[in-house]
């Protein structure tokens, strides 16, 4: 497949559409906090891991291009979906570790995707709010043909791309068909930081348990729940998250860097 590259055209990216429509794509995209590889499929799956060389132990993401989407395929609690109204509704990226619905599994390719996109307790990380570029070609792939859109990182495992496509790394330059460029539109997310300052990354909350379930929905007159909401990973928008798990959850914990 000859690799194709060019600028966001602003809108729908219908080259990157297609791609992922087919059989084994993999692309780069620009988010809110950088590039990431995107793929839809086993073989795009396998490409991606092969191109970043990344440990297979960490939940999958799946990029959801709307909420109708998100309730289709995620396990959730109706605190956990207003959450994400929340995020939804004030262009927050949120990403949040949960299980599937059993009825949303039958979206997941058979061509044994899921062994490549959940973690060893089946479940994955739900991603919204990531990224105009991102967020219209998964929600084109969900409308066109309800496809999911999964994503890593666009650079070596352990290292950032600065937000540059520049510096997604000679492996990943090298094996995506198509790489969409996109600095302007990273850099005009956070317009007040450097390159050092800036987040690099999105907010992770896991709702789940040691055993892959969903944690207990908490009454107002609970205190000191356990086990409850998690906090993983700070990045983008960290204190409106914060605030919004304040309001919601008596009891939840900050742990940046806990990947159960």
């Amino acid at each position: 497949m000859t690799q194709q590259r060019m600028k966001w055209n602003g809108g729908v990216q219908q080259e990157a559409v297609d791609l992922l429509l087919g059989d084994g794509g993999a692309i780069v995209c620009p988010t809110k906090v950088g590039y990431i590889v995107g793929t839809s499929d086993y073989k795009g799956l396998e490409r991606k891991f092969e191109m970043k060389h990344r440990a297979r132990n960490k939940p999958g993401v799946v990029l959801v291009g709307s909420m109708d989407q998100l309730r289709e395929i995620a396990e959730m609690t109706p605190e956990i979906e207003d959450l994400y109204q929340k995020c939804w509704d004030s262009d927050a990226l949120l990403g949040c570790i949960l299980p599937w619905k059993e009825s949303g599994k039958k979206y997941i390719p058979a061509d044994g995707s899921e062994e490549l996109m959940t973690d060893v307790l089946g479940t994955s990380c739900f991603v919204i709010k990531f990224g105009v570029p991102g967020e219209k070609i998964a929600k084109a792939m969900w409308d066109q043909d309800k496809r999911l859109m999964f994503a890593s990182s666009a650079n070596p495992s352990g290292k950032g791309n600065r937000g540059m496509v520049e510096y997604i790394g000679e492996d990943i330059e090298n094996a995506a068909d198509l790489i969409i460029e996109g600095n302007d539109y990273v850099a005009s997310i956070q317009p007040d930081k450097t390159v050092e300052t800036r987040y690099e990354q999105g907010v992770m909350v896991s709702f789940v348990d040691e055993e892959g379930k969903l944690v207990p929905r908490q009454k107002p007159t609970d205190r000191s729940t356990s086990p409850c909401p998690v906090l993983i990973r700070k990045g983008l928008d960290v204190d409106e998250i914060m605030g919004y798990l304040a309001e919601s959850w008596n009891s939840w914990d900050y742990r940046h860097g806990q990947y159960y």
